[in-house]
């Protein structure tokens, strides 16, 4: 059974509505049978996209402190060592996955531990892509701590298409490795900054599944 994102229940409601106002429509306003179709046909493919957008399937996560999973799913776009400004301001190796929108856009918790930091951040929208969406866009600062890995941080970054971040973590709550941390919605991208010298077991490019695919290690 499809799971659906609470995110988006008002969303999908507001579809159905419009696309059996659509369907109905076409069929009393319109006579050629050929553009009814056409119309109706769009309209269900509009549905289809806003309900294959807010899914939210189960994920089962190996627990362990020891491993960092995947916070979303998406396609690696950097792998680099990099100055983080914001909360460590100092060198970090930095991963950032893309979401494209027919990706699925839960943001799950990339380790276990306690929330040291929690943010929110207004600004432009950027595509995700842009070297400057990790520090112009509208985003998100969020630091995790556990006594294997210490700190790391993950930042929700909104692009051209998602206006609307949604973060659930809240500084000093104990959260779990792979459960939901929040949503970002209509496309995106998340960077993770983690401790020099973290294997990681991923590459540029590689595909990843949040909440279950281990991406780094100590």
């Amino acid at each position: 059974m499809i799971r659906f994102h609470k995110e988006g229940y008002k969303i999908i409601v507001i579809a159905f509505i419009i696309a059996i106002t659509g369907i109905l429509m076409a069929e009393k306003l319109l006579e050629t049978n050929w553009i009814i179709k056409s119309i109706q046909v769009f309209i269900i493919f509009f549905l289809v996209v806003i309900l294959q957008f807010f899914r939210n399937p189960k994920r089962l996560t190996n627990l362990d402190e020891a491993t960092i999973v995947a916070p979303v799913d998406g396609k690696v776009v950097v792998i680099e060592e990099v100055e983080e400004p914001e909360y460590f301001k100092d060198k970090r190796l930095q991963v950032s996955i893309f979401m494209s929108p027919i990706n699925v856009h839960v943001t799950r918790y990339a380790m276990s531990g306690v929330v040291k930091y929690s943010k929110y951040h207004p600004g432009k929208y950027l595509v995700a892509w842009h070297p400057k969406a990790s520090t112009e866009n509208e985003r998100t600062t969020i630091v995790l701590e556990n006594a294997t890995f210490g700190e790391i941080l993950y930042r929700q970054i909104a692009g051209a298409l998602a206006k609307r971040i949604v973060n659930y973590a809240k500084e000093g709550e104990e959260i779990v490795q792979g459960t939901d941390a929040g949503f970002i919605k209509f496309g995106s991208r998340v960077d993770l900054f983690l401790p020099i010298g973290t294997t990681l077991n991923v590459k540029l490019g590689d595909k990843v599944k949040g909440g279950t695919q281990v991406i780094a290690q100590k």
